[in-house]
Formats: structure tokens, sequence, C-alpha cells
């Protein structure tokens, strides 16, 4: 296993082809700093780049939080010209997640509330485990639902569930958040299961997962007719990979794959 540290609060490490992103602001519950959120970024600027990556796994070193959202006491000492000149900044740790081109899977354990909910959200799979509770707080402090949320929870779970969680503002334990989809899969410990499905996901063609996620992400909202054009696309960009050859060689000599990567 390998380890890299971005800045003071974020690690990443690598284990064959798992990356597990770690926010490590253990003191503050993870609540995302600016200083946070531009190691973050910096992470998933790195993990994208990484070829070698086959899926990447969103956790927490904190006992009690995934993360509870934005630093609200660093947010309370900014002046409005810092406030909007922070704005890029905490969008690009959000988009960071959400753009990383291999498949995500959050490990929600504790508090996921606020943008902490948003980063989880912006993850293909979410895990978790007893201890969650989850929620989009915001209007709740007078602003609105930033890093996502507003656009990645209704297309998680409809508008109308989506409007009646975001205006209420409330918090949602695990058991009620797997029924209405706000998580996908309950684990006894939700980082061990999030790295389960991951090792499972890995063992897959990594040219085939990149343009699999792809396809989806760019057709959600499209017609069916344009939809199916975006999955041809995809398709034919894996159609004659070296993954495809040696997936389809492996199948007929009933061996296990030994994906090139290309």
């Amino acid at each position: 296993m390998s380890e890299q540290r971005f800045g003071e609060y974020v690690v990443v490490r690598r284990e064959g082809h798992v990356a597990e992103l770690v926010l490590d602001r253990p003191k503050a519950m993870n609540a995302v700093s600016s200083e946070m959120a531009r190691s973050l970024a910096a992470a998933c600027d790195a993990l994208a780049a990484d070829a070698a990556v086959r899926v990447t796994v969103l956790t927490s070193s904190n006992e009690r939080a995934f993360c509870v959202g934005a630093d609200l006491k660093e947010r309370n000492s900014f002046t409005d010209a810092e406030l909007v000149r922070q704005r890029p900044t905490a969008r690009a740790a959000y988009t960071g997640v959400l753009e990383l081109p291999m498949p995500t899977v959050a490990a929600v354990h504790g508090f996921a509330l606020g943008g902490g909910f948003e980063l989880a959200l912006a993850c293909d799979v979410i895990v978790a485990d007893a201890t969650a509770v989850v929620g989009l707080p915001e209007v709740s402090v007078g602003v609105i639902p930033g890093g996502g949320g507003t656009q990645l929870l209704p297309r998680r779970v409809g508008a109308a569930r989506a409007a009646e969680l975001v205006f209420t503002a409330r918090r949602v334990e695990a058991a009620e958040a797997r029924e209405l989809g706000l998580v996908d899969l309950l684990a006894e410990d939700a980082r061990t299961g999030a790295l389960e499905i991951a090792g499972r996901i890995a063992a897959n063609s990594p040219v085939g997962l990149r343009a699999a996620k792809k396809a989806m992400r760019l057709g959600q909202g499209l017609d069916l007719r344009a939809g199916l054009e975006v999955e041809d696309a995809a398709w034919r960009s894996v159609a004659f990979s070296g993954d495809r050859a040696e997936g389809v060689a492996a199948f007929n000599e009933k061996r296990k794959p030994e994906w090139p990567g290309e």
C-alpha cells in the first residue's frame, strides 16, 4: 500500500487498483475549510490522472462523522467579498469528486450533512452503516445546497422527494435513508463494505468501467434516442480496445483476464 498526503487534511491510499480518498480533519468532523477544499481538489486531480486506479472509495478518519459540510466557523469570519472569492475553491472540491473518471464509492459512517452529504452524492454508489445520518440542512442557515445537492439529489430520488428533504432540512437516519434511496447499501461497517464492493468493481476492465461511467453520466437527462447515441459512442470507444480483446480471450479460455488497461 502506498500513501500520499495532500495538505493537512486529505490522504490518498492506493492498494492494488483501489484508491482510498480519506477525509482527514477529525478534530473538526471533516468540516470543509478552504484549505481542505484545495487539498481535496488536488487529490482528485492526481487520481483522475492515474490510469492504474480502477475505483476510488471516499472515506473518513473520524469515528463520528463522514463530513459535516462547510466549515461555518470559517465562513462566519468572511466578508462578502471573501465569500465570493472562496466560492470557486469550494466548487472545485465537489466537482473534483463528481468528475473522477473511474467508479466511486462513498463510505458513510456517522454524520454526512450539507456539503458532506453532497460529497457522497457526487459518488456513484453510497454505502452506509447503522450510524449514518444524512441530510441537506442548508436552508436552515439561510443558504441552499451549493455543492451539487439541488441537482444530484433529484436525480437520485426524484424531484418531489428531494424537495421535501431540502425544504424541511431534516436529518435522515440510516434505515430510512436506505428506504428513500439516499444511500444504496447498508453494511455492518461502511468502510469495510465500500472496500469490498470496490474490490469487486476493480476486478473488471478499467477501460470498460470508465466508458460505462461516462455513458451513464452523459446520458442522464437526455431523451432515450439521444442517450442511446451516447451509449453507442462509448461502445465504439471500447470495442477495439486491448481490454475488449483480452476479456473475450479470457472468457473463451476460461481464465481470469489480465487487463492491459488500454
